[in-house]
């Protein structure tokens, strides 16, 4: 979902460049080179992460190679891909969600593509791209995190609203992701609209400012820079409905109870895509690496590794992923048509709002 893999635990590049996390041959027609923001996990020192182990059996079965290039936090990528539409550096992008869908769409970044595998998907991820104009492959929730203990320890009960967390008992105890560099940040903005309306978002981001929210670039900052669990002094951070079942899954000791919990009412339902970059030199290889991007084999790498839902029905999930994962029942959301015309104006307002 996206901002986004809790496994990665590197700093977001302060650059605009990209990095090659893979090799190949960018000549050859058995390359693909697939785009991705800078939270996609890479290969630990003992052992490749699974879903590039699901990466080279596609190249075993298909010959072709599939390369990475790393970019910045969705945001970063998208306005990259942009400025480079028709004249891509990959040949696939991975990682575009809901809050930037329209935006991808109207600057004509992907060729459209209908795989034949999408024909299995929920009608929620198909009636976002009616025409093909991405794929759908995991989806999650942006929802405000809370540090049990460290709430605990500072005599205080897990905020339950957007109004609490704006409340002095919570002041300067909460961070966000910048909302005109980071997915997950954007998403939390839109959020607080689809919350207060166009009329009583402002307001609310006011109040959050004079209440010392602290705004960082992305996801990785402040998950592992600002947020209590890493160390840092925020109990309370925007990241995911299923970053609990990260802090079990990977916790140094084991756990039988999440450390952190998900304040549901802030919840905002994410879609991620990827597409086929328009001009890209290899269309074939391309379309084939989304069919594989969406199939089984792949998908079922996609919870345990990048911490969001495949949309893949036929996924069977590891059952700690769906005990301590957070899914609300109504998430909040937005029409990607009303964010792509308001989009930049509310990013300004609430630029303008938190500096």
């Amino acid at each position: 979902m996206n901002g986004r893999t809790l496994a990665g635990v590197a700093l977001a590049a302060a650059s605009l460049s990209l990095l090659v996390t893979a090799c190949g041959d960018d000549d050859s027609g058995d390359v693909v080179t697939m785009v991705v923001y800078d939270s996609y996990p890479d290969d630990s020192a003992d052992k490749p992460n699974p879903l590039q182990i699901a990466l080279d059996e596609f190249t075993a079965d298909t010959g072709i190679d599939v390369q990475l290039l790393k970019s910045q936090d969705a945001g970063t990528m998208l306005s990259k891909a942009v400025l480079t539409a028709g004249n891509p550096e990959g040949d696939v992008m991975w990682g575009v969600d809901n809050t930037l869908l329209s935006r991808a769409v109207g600057s004509r970044v992907f060729d459209p593509y209908k795989s034949p595998a999408v024909a299995a998907l929920d009608a929620q991820f198909t009636s976002l791209v009616p025409d093909g104009e991405a794929t759908a492959v995991d989806y999650g929730d942006v929802c405000v995190n809370y540090d049990i203990a460290a709430l605990g320890a500072a005599g205080l009960q897990p905020p339950t609203s957007f109004e609490q967390l704006a409340e002095p008992e919570y002041a300067s105890r909460l961070v966000v992701e910048n909302a005109a560099t980071s997915s997950p940040g954007l998403a939390f903005l839109l959020a607080t609209i689809a919350k207060f309306g166009v009329d009583g978002w402002e307001q609310y981001w006011t109040t959050l400012a004079d209440n010392g929210v602290l705004v960082v670039d992305g996801w990785n900052e402040a998950y592992y820079g600002s947020f209590t669990r890493a160390g840092g002094d925020r109990p309370l951070v925007v990241s995911y409905g299923s970053s609990p079942p990260f802090e079990v899954l990977y916790a140094t000791e084991p756990m039988t109870d999440a450390p952190t919990g998900v304040v549901a009412d802030t919840c905002f339902r994410q879609v991620e895509f990827a597409g086929v970059l328009r001009g890209t030199d290899n269309p074939d290889g391309a379309r084939k690496l989304i069919d594989f991007l969406v199939s089984e084999r792949y998908q079922r790498e996609v919870a345990l590794n990048l911490f969001v839902f495949p949309v893949n029905p036929a996924v069977t999930l590891d059952p700690a992923f769906v005990q301590f994962a957070t899914i609300p029942a109504d998430p909040l959301t937005l029409d990607p048509a009303v964010i792509d015309a308001h989009r930049e104006a509310w990013i300004d307002r609430w630029t303008e709002i938190v500096s």
